[in-house]
């Protein structure tokens, strides 16, 4: 177990990634899992812009933006935790359009997205190609379950206890909107959608059974980390 300041925890993980690069011939699909509020979408963007200080090529993706259209992944209901974990993601285009491409044996030429949220609609973007050396910086929720572990070719995941990812939902939350509605509305999302969500994800799928590091955010500016590369 480590621990330091967010730089030093930054610098392990490039140094992690730089050593995993070694050993494969595609780019480095590096899956950042993490229930929501975690802060693993902030990790992915501090890692990438170390990574790209560095000379790195960068892809940046995340789980939203393979969602199914809303009437699908709430077809269960808005606060059903098996809605949200069956019927959000649309899982076979993520690997269709990204993870595939990028892995052992494809063409590299991919894309970011098939979901348009301000929409609620499907995209079709162009694809682009990625260089050999490339690295994949994928953030999300369930991205260790069965379905996609073997897509990744390092997995971290943020750990934080269930019941502060709600203190950080609702602080959020009262930053950007600061009505009681919202507020409510978290916290009704959190109790009934969210975290029975990431209860059922550890029951089936022990994600943090899979996870080459594990970082554990619960102190932001002195973050723990364990790191244990199969």
């Amino acid at each position: 177990m480590n621990q330091g300041t967010r730089s030093e925890l930054i610098s392990s993980l490039a140094e992690a990634l730089r050593s995993a690069t070694t050993t494969i011939t595609h780019p480095l699909r590096v899956a950042i899992d993490g229930a929501p509020a975690s802060g693993k979408t902030t990790l992915a963007d501090e890692l990438a812009t170390v990574l790209r200080a560095q000379g790195r090529d960068v892809i940046r993706a995340t789980i939203d933006d393979f969602l199914f259209p809303r009437a699908e992944r709430y077809r269960r209901g808005q606060y059903s935790a098996e809605s949200c974990y069956f019927d959000a993601h649309d899982r076979a285009a993520l690997c269709r359009v990204l993870l595939d491409p990028l892995g052992p044996g494809g063409d590299r030429k991919f894309q970011t997205s098939v979901y348009d949220r301000d929409t609620d609609t499907p995209l079709s973007l162009p694809a682009a190609a990625a260089p050999t050396d490339a690295v994949l910086l994928f953030d999300g929720v369930f991205l260790l379950r069965p379905e996609l572990i073997d897509r990744w070719d390092l997995r971290i995941f943020v750990s934080l206890p269930l019941e502060q990812t709600i203190d950080r939902a609702r602080s959020r939350g009262t930053a950007l909107a600061g009505s009681a509605a919202v507020i409510a509305d978290i916290e009704r999302s959190w109790q009934y959608r969210y975290i029975p969500s990431q209860q059922l994800y550890f029951a089936t799928a022990h994600p943090t059974d899979h996870a080459d590091i594990i970082v554990y955010n619960d102190q932001l500016q002195r973050p723990a980390w364990e790191v244990r590369l199969h």
